[in-house]
């Protein structure tokens, strides 16, 4: 009678047991952490008012639709609230620059709390954003002011 023969070798299991214990799974992709920058930024206030995001009544008749009061969609149908992206503008949302800081970035104001960038100006360029308040004396209390802002890239 023939001696039985383990078809799985013990010795090469083993040696990947060890391994596996030694280094851990560290060939595995892992999620990254996301990196956080603290940047100096100018920081202004807008509303969804007509002074704030440029738009206008067509006509000047209040019964008529609100257009774009300027640049490349200038008497265009404008949607009011609307951000750039699509979202519906509320307190968090924040206009900027997205060539430097794209859709999704998370920001950190002090004194303002945490918000998104959700929109895009013509004068919001380089580390100057615009935060969303929703009653127009909120963002002219804000005013202008330069702040150290937290920022995590999506």
């Amino acid at each position: 009678m023939m001696p039985l023969k383990s078809h799985i070798p013990f010795v090469p299991i083993l040696f990947v047991l060890i391994m596996l214990f030694i280094f851990g799974c560290s060939t595995l992709p892992r999620d990254k952490e996301p990196q956080k920058v603290v940047r100096r930024m100018l920081v202004t206030a807008y509303d969804a008012g007509q002074k704030s995001t440029g738009w206008k009544r067509k006509y000047g008749c209040c019964l008529m639709p609100p257009v774009y009061a300027y640049g490349p969609n200038e008497g265009k149908r404008k949607i009011v609230g609307m951000t750039s992206s699509g979202a519906k503008a509320k307190k968090g949302t924040i206009a900027a620059d997205i060539r430097r800081y794209p859709y999704g970035t998370k920001m950190h104001i002090p004194g303002y709390g945490w918000g998104t960038v959700e929109d895009t100006g013509s004068a919001i360029t380089g580390d100057h954003i615009d935060v969303f308040f929703p009653d127009l004396d909120d963002a002219m209390t804000w005013g202008k002011k330069h702040l150290d802002v937290t920022i995590i890239k999506p």
